[in-house]
């Protein structure tokens, strides 16, 4: 067991490599999928939601989740795009998913994908990008050990 968690701790500083493809490209897709589907469709899905300002969040929603998803898939400007896409999933929790609870058995999910992604969001935000990010090739990070 020893052994195992040696090799396993050498491998630390690809965690936030992880979290930021994973969640950098769930929300790009899901950005991609709004305009997909037409903003004018997103917004009458949140004023049906009750979401504050639907004319304004679905096009801001979309474009943080387009720019912020690809700004982590690159690793450039990390930490701003975890805590903006932070934003949109504690928004998403606190305007939608409420009545929903954690685990859903209605036609919509729940709020558990939100909750895990936006702890993967604040994860990021607490450790920065890593070694193998654009952030830390220019210079906006120090180097993980």
């Amino acid at each position: 067991m020893i052994r195992i968690n040696k090799t396993l701790s050498r491998l630390s500083s690809l965690a936030p490599l992880v979290l930021r493809l994973a969640i950098g490209g769930l929300m790009t897709y899901h950005g991609f999928d709004k305009l997909r589907g037409g903003i004018s469709g997103v917004e009458e899905m949140f004023t049906m939601m009750e979401v504050p300002a639907p004319a304004l969040t679905a096009p801001l929603v979309t474009a943080l989740e387009i720019i912020g998803g690809l700004a982590l898939l690159a690793g450039i400007g990390t930490r701003v795009a975890a805590a903006s896409l932070a934003a949109v999933l504690a928004g998403a929790v606190v305007f939608v998913k409420t009545d929903l609870g954690i685990i859903s058995s209605g036609p919509m999910p729940g709020a558990e994908l939100d909750i895990a992604l936006l702890a993967g969001l604040v994860a990021l935000l607490l450790l920065g990008p890593g070694n193998l990010s654009a952030d830390r090739a220019v210079g906006l990070e120090p180097a993980l050990a």
